[in-house]
């Protein structure tokens, strides 16, 4: 396991306030120090470090496979429209993460990145119906010459700042880095109508090695 990049500067901070937060509490009350202030310390940075791990993985690209872009849980499966970029009907994947899922995003397939699109926008739940279209959030879209998939990362309730390393032109491996999200998030992915759905909804993924779909 390694602790991910975007996670450096905030850990850093967290240690410095910690430090001094706890020398002045120990000169003012070592009670408090060694049953208040230390522990709860130790408890937040631990958490800290939970959040942002990035576990060690054996990833299989196997052509013909979209991956789970992300960890967490299917909540959405369904036909619908794609407006931004498609502007027809797309099957739409969503998967929700939650504060305690690995956070680092994932391209679900290998291709070129042909879109990428900041959207300023609300913080609703993750989970909400409008969060795909109403939230802060980030389309890419990347293309082979088989398929073009399209994934949406989109900030939640908590999540306040979303960080997308895709440039267009550039070429993306399933599996590999797109980004990260912070603090409780989703990733819708849009596919072709005719694509063989291999998800369930409920259902707990593992970002670039649980197989979501076929084509």
């Amino acid at each position: 396991m390694t602790i991910h990049k975007e996670g450096y500067k905030i850990l850093r901070n967290e240690i410095l306030i910690f430090t001094l937060v706890n020398y002045i509490t120990y000169w003012n009350s070592e009670v408090i120090f060694w049953f208040f202030t230390l522990p709860i310390a130790i408890f937040l940075f631990i958490i800290s470090v939970y959040f942002f791990r990035v576990p060690k993985r054996d990833f299989q690209r196997k052509e013909g496979c979209v991956y789970a872009p992300c960890d967490g849980k299917v909540v959405v499966i369904e036909q619908t429209e794609e407006n931004e970029f498609y502007k027809d009907k797309r099957l739409q994947i969503s998967i929700f993460m939650s504060p305690l899922n690995v956070h680092n995003n994932l391209y679900p397939i290998s291709g070129k990145v042909a879109y990428t699109k900041y959207h300023a926008g609300k913080f609703l739940v993750a989970w909400h119906p409008k969060a795909s279209t109403d939230n802060e959030r980030n389309t890419v879209v990347v293309e082979n010459d088989k398929i073009s998939v399209l994934f949406r990362q989109i900030a939640g309730a908590v999540a306040g700042r979303i960080v997308t390393y895709a440039t267009v032109g550039n070429s993306a491996a399933a599996a590999d880095e797109l980004g990260f999200i912070k603090f409780g998030s989703r990733v819708d992915v849009f596919l072709p109508i005719d694509t063989k759905v291999c998800a369930e909804l409920n259902q707990k993924v593992k970002g670039g090695l649980s197989v979501i779909a076929t084509y």
